[in-house]
């Protein structure tokens, strides 16, 4: 993989001026430029020197009046399944990466390469020939945070003569967890994946953690490899001050540690007699997964690390502050172990649910990540922190997706032996969840004795019902209603003006069947259906949470461009437009 093709090449240019450009970039190559009309070829000595004139080299200098293009020279039968992707934002997350390389189709690795550039280079392969293709097409010079990608093929030994078998349904295979054939994640410091480790410590030991002249925390940071933030200048007069660390889980880990082991020393050196914990911020929406059925999760975490851990109370929570404080009591060797495995489950929570976010979340237009408040704000790669976001009550909870739409009511079906986990002790849950969301949410009376069962009432513009289903589904996941390998999937019903129906299902169903494809939900629309009182009828929708969301988003597009067909047709009276038989 180190001979190099050169392109838009001068018919003036020599094989000399190839070696003084080489030379003088100190780029070194291992046989003679073998120059073409328009091309040429070179050797390097091994896949350093080669992506090292990639980099240095390709777009960037001029020769003869034309700037030169370099890239791994690939002979046509082994164009077939890989690729290289060069110029990745260097703080870019592996899951947004490896969900938008899974639009494409089944991603059968992903590998970092090691290079001495800022940005990120990986060498990805796909199960079929046509998914390379479409993944070349699409993504070569796609900007991502003012980066334009460039990806190049590169050789594939193990190309069959007619390439691979198709992959998996497109798009769908790279949900959950990172692949096993993903490098490991501490192992790629270009691409950084994890969230931060926040933790609070008591004001009166910011002094000894900072150090004389910042000495102590830039030692910490160094040997740690991680970067500290304390947040001195929030909660004026505060008794507790937040710090955030960014590194690997490793990382994080040895920085708390350290950080508690100088809280200790100065307690000591200050005759300091109160125990001093560990407390570890944590977003309200991992809590839940975190603590597991019945606190099974957290009971097995005290157990193992001979710890005791407490949770603040979600009365605690506030649009502002969404994160809950998980305080951990024992010998500062028992806390460190308690956080790591606390941060492991939090970790895992947020990469399920940034890889399924990231995978859909560009179909659904206008969608604003940051403004739902869904993850933590600072996580890297997530945008501005919540603190630059007003809360979604603040306007109206629907800016993200532009104007004031109009509110929405969805009816989502939900086990009925769920129904107390949603209601929560006393409706706490589901308060705090309406609360959230900025919906209204309300679970209607049961169908009958042995319903399997209940339908939940959602009433709210576009953004309130993304954040509510959103924890729903999370809900039922967390309190094992599905298996752990299982999705959860749930039906949806929205009702549409008995005229607009015909519209939803389309000439000989083709916009249902596009609908279907699209989202991945199934979405029906039932024939025998007598309008109600309002003259409208039901679509059903079935799926995962993101292609519930999808399909809603798609129908509504549709209802609103019959609103607008409407009211642009000469108005007759205040007469409601009469429904269309067939």
């Amino acid at each position: 993989m180190n001979k190099l093709y050169i392109g838009n090449v001068s018919a003036e240019a020599s094989e000399e001026d190839f070696e003084t450009i080489f030379e003088q970039w100190k780029i070194p190559h291992s046989g003679p430029f073998l120059v073409k009309t328009g091309y040429a070829f070179v050797d390097c000595p091994d896949e350093k020197a080669a992506m090292k004139a990639i980099d240095v080299l390709s777009g960037k200098v001029e020769l003869h009046g034309k700037v030169l293009e370099v890239e791994h020279s690939v002979p046509k039968r082994q164009r077939s399944c890989k690729l290289q992707i060069r110029n990745i934002p260097p703080h870019m997350q592996w899951e947004v990466l490896d969900s938008m390389l899974a639009q494409y189709g089944t991603v059968e690795s992903c590998e970092q390469v090691n290079t001495d550039t800022e940005t990120a280079v990986v060498n990805v392969r796909y199960a079929a020939k046509e998914q390379t293709r479409l993944a070349m097409e699409k993504l070569n010079g796609y900007m991502m945070e003012n980066y334009a990608l460039k990806v190049s093929y590169i050789p594939d030994e193990t190309a069959a003569p007619d390439g691979s078998s198709a992959g998996g349904r497109r798009g769908f295979n790279a949900r959950g967890p990172p692949r096993s054939s993903s490098p490991g994640l501490g192992a790629r410091p270009k691409v950084q994946s994890d969230i931060p480790l926040r933790v609070l410590v008591p004001t009166q030991f910011v002094g000894a953690i900072i150090g004389k002249e910042g000495a102590t925390i830039r030692n910490i940071t160094k040997l740690t490899h991680s970067k500290i933030d304390i947040h001195r200048k929030e909660n004026a007069g505060a008794a507790e001050k937040p710090i955030t660390i960014h590194s690997t889980p490793e990382g994080c880990s040895n920085a708390c540690r350290t950080i508690m082991e100088i809280m200790q020393k100065e307690a000591l050196d200050t005759k300091f007699t109160e125990e001093i914990p560990l407390k570890i911020l944590a977003h309200n929406n991992f809590v839940g997964r975190l603590i597991g059925k019945e606190g099974r999760n957290l009971k097995k975490i005290e157990q193992d690390t001979g710890t005791k851990i407490t949770i603040s109370p979600l009365q605690d929570l506030t649009l502002y502050n969404p994160e809950r404080t998980i305080t951990v009591k024992g010998s500062i060797e028992a806390c460190s172990r308690a956080e790591e495995e606390v941060m492991k489950k939090i970790r895992e929570s947020y990469e399920s649910d940034m890889a399924a976010m990231n995978l859909q979340s560009n179909l659904i237009p206008g969608l604003n990540l940051n403004a739902l408040g869904l993850f933590p704000s600072g996580a890297p790669g997530m945008g501005p922190s919540m603190s630059n976001v007003p809360p979604p009550g603040a306007h109206g909870g629907c800016s993200s997706f532009g104007g004031h739409p109009e509110s929405e009511t969805v009816h989502l079906f939900i086990p009925a032996l769920a129904v107390g986990a949603i209601i929560g002790k006393q409706g706490q849950h589901i308060k705090q969840l309406s609360h959230f969301a900025g919906a209204s949410i309300k679970i209607a009376p049961a169908e009958g004795m042995d319903a399997k069962q209940r339908m939940v009432i959602i009433v709210g513009p576009p953004e309130a019902q993304f954040k509510a289903q959103c924890r729903i589904f999370g809900k039922l996941k967390e309190e094992n209603f599905f298996g752990p390998k299982e999705e959860v999937k749930l039906e949806a019903h929205i009702k549409v003006p008995s005229f607009a129906a015909g519209r939803v299902i389309g000439k000989g169903g083709k916009t249902v069947n596009e609908l279907q494809n699209l989202t991945c939900a199934e979405v029906v629309v039932p024939r025998d259906q007598t309008p109600d009182e309002n003259d409208q009828v039901i679509v059903k929708i079935s799926g995962h949470f993101f292609a519930c969301q999808l399909a809603q988003r798609k129908i509504q597009e549709i209802l609103a461009q019959v609103r607008r067909q409407q009211q642009a047709k000469p108005a007759s009276g205040a007469q409601p437009p009469l429904p269309r038989r067939k």
